[in-house]
């Protein structure tokens, strides 16, 4: 099986270039930076943002700190809320056609069995408010996505096990309580974590951490085949391979980045052909750059004036002296280094 999933791999990414030197990688200074977490060592993980779009600059980032719980942040990086909530890994959020936000996060509380935890956002109060944690199979959370199936609006999450399964559950919410049933499972060679799933073209995109980057269709009565679509080169894309982040523009296009957690930089490929469009790193500003980044979220639009374009958040492996926390980039500053 590993073997044919190399084969795969190698094959599917000979259109890759053969060499980006990581030092061309521009380093772009954060706008803001969130509070510390509150737990020591290797705590916070990964972010998703709510954009309000009402009132842009009241946008919400949601941030995991993966030994106590969960927390939500305003645009200047200061805690409005926190959820107590034990060992939350990964974290994603979908607006339903009610107006409701649901917020699901990998639960690893039972190391044994994975669960996914289920959250209202309250958006007037700014807090999250919890629904219940559900049982998904054996094995432990790690990676965790959403998917909102376009025909039915059907709400789907992809729960990334440690050892590379992922299990696709269908989220219902019609009723008095959530209804979290497992459809089917696929499976990656070796361990893997960041996903993110595309609402538009249906396309789950999955990165093995010593490997590289994968496509799954994400209807679940689709086969479970993974596509190679870019590897781990030790240039574009340096292990791991962890936090992804998807942005959509149009009816295809848009941008997927992957957080290339060994050189400390973000690697951006073009959406619907995974063409290479370069790299950036976050730093060189009056706040801390960031460094060996496992979770990154990006929605573009506009955010209020420090963002016009878009935001994008990534959690920092070492904030020291202060504990992990989480650094704002404006996207516009990406977009103009990177010419996109």
């Amino acid at each position: 099986m590993r073997a044919a999933f190399l084969t795969l791999l190698l094959a599917g990414c000979a259109s890759m270039p053969a060499s980006t030197p990581q030092a061309a990688a521009p380093v772009i200074a954060a706008t803001a930076e969130t509070d510390p977490v509150d737990s020591v060592a290797d705590a916070a993980d990964d972010p998703a943002i709510w954009r309000n779009a009402a009132d842009p600059a009241a946008s919400l980032v949601i941030g995991t700190d993966k030994k106590v719980g969960i927390h939500v942040y305003d645009l200047k990086g200061k805690r409005l809320s926190f959820t107590p909530a034990a060992r939350l890994n990964n974290v994603d959020l979908r607006t339903l056609a009610d107006g409701r936000v649901i917020a699901a996060a990998s639960d690893r509380a039972d190391v044994a069995n994975a669960h996914v935890a289920l959250f209202t956002l309250d958006t007037a109060a700014r807090r999250l408010v919890p629904m219940g944690r559900y049982p998904v199979g054996a094995g432990e959370a790690y990676g965790m996505c959403l998917w909102t199936r376009a025909s039915d609006q059907a709400l789907f999450g992809f729960v990334v096990l440690k050892d590379g399964r992922i299990d696709q559950v269908r989220i219902d919410l019609s009723g008095a309580t959530p209804r979290v049933d497992t459809v089917r499972s696929m499976k990656l060679g070796t361990q893997a974590e960041g996903c993110v799933a595309d609402d538009r073209t249906g396309q789950l995109y999955v990165a093995e951490e010593d490997v590289g980057l994968w496509r799954f269709a994400a209807d679940p009565a689709a086969p479970t085949t993974a596509t190679p679509i870019a590897r781990v080169d030790g240039r574009t894309l340096v292990a791991d391979a962890e936090g992804l982040a998807l942005a959509p523009k149009g009816a295809t296009g848009g941008y997927l980045v992957v957080s290339s957690q060994g050189d400390s930089a973000y690697t951006v490929y073009r959406l619907p052909d995974m063409a290479y469009a370069g790299r950036f790193r976050i730093g060189g500003g009056a706040i801390d750059g960031t460094s060996e980044t496992d979770g990154i979220e990006l929605v573009l639009g506009d955010f209020g004036p420090d963002y016009p374009q878009g935001l994008f958040v990534a959690q920092d492996g070492d904030n020291a002296p202060d504990t992990q926390n989480f650094k704002y980039v404006s996207w516009a500053k990406v977009a103009e280094a990177l010419g996109l």
